[in-house]
């Protein structure tokens, strides 16, 4: 079975039609599943019109309202497992994530033996970041910084969302038992891989800001990467 992408969105009129047709056209062939939000702005019909094109790898799943994206994920999370997909991606909809990187996330899990692969901006000191403000990056940093001290976690960047998920690591962490529902879900979803002592690798990426559309982060995210960490580690139970 092909390797499926899940990209959730909300509002995402101006991408959803591009970001389908460039993963499509990559070499390997991925099935792509859209997790949409209830997007007032039509995403979802976008994406329906779509299948009529690609009959049999474009699915989506409608959500009746906005709930976060780690519970978009979960939800997607949930739908490969029962369809029975090996290998699973987390890419966003809005080309920060080069869809020309997914067969690099692939073949790290495929090749290389990795059961989470990761597209990082910030392995070994690089950042790798295109059309950020100075504020954003030194937050972005921080936090990865931050939860590497706190959780010890060996993983420059935590709150990646670019992600390639061996079937048995989805299998494995108790998708029930997640408790952030934003960006943090990202750094959550990384720490109990690496407790479940999972294989981890971080492959350079280039994340670049998106052009169209609007961005989803707000002060309510950040606070919860930055303030449930720690509750998150000392919390933790295989």
């Amino acid at each position: 079975m092909n390797p499926l992408v899940i990209i959730p969105t909300y509002n995402e009129k101006e991408n959803i039609e591009a970001i389908i047709r460039a993963t499509f056209s990559q070499k390997i062939d991925f099935d792509i599943l859209v997790v949409d939000d209830n997007s007032p702005d039509g995403t979802a019909k976008i994406v329906t019109a779509l299948q009529k094109e690609f009959t049999t790898n474009l699915f989506i799943e409608n959500r009746k309202e906005k709930q976060g994206l780690g519970i978009a994920y979960i939800h997607g999370f949930k739908w490969a497992l029962k369809k029975k997909y090996d290998y699973i991606i987390e890419m966003d909809a809005d080309f920060s994530h080069n869809p020309k990187d997914l067969e690099r996330l692939y073949n790290a899990c495929t090749i290389n033996n990795t059961d989470v692969s990761i597209g990082s901006r910030y392995r070994n000191g690089k950042i790798n970041v295109i059309n950020w403000d100075f504020k954003r990056i030194v937050l972005s940093v921080f936090a990865s910084k931050y939860v590497r001290f706190i959780t010890k976690i060996p993983i420059y960047d935590t709150t990646a969302g670019f992600v390639c998920y061996k079937r048995k690591v989805l299998e494995t962490i108790n998708l029930d038992e997640i408790k952030f529902i934003g960006y943090a879900f990202q750094i959550e979803m990384k720490f109990k891989a690496w407790k479940h002592n999972f294989n981890i690798k971080e492959i350079d990426t280039i994340f670049t800001d998106r052009v169209k559309g609007k961005s989803k982060m707000s002060s309510g995210v950040i606070s919860e990467a930055i303030f449930g960490v720690l509750k998150m580690t000392f919390n933790f139970k295989k």
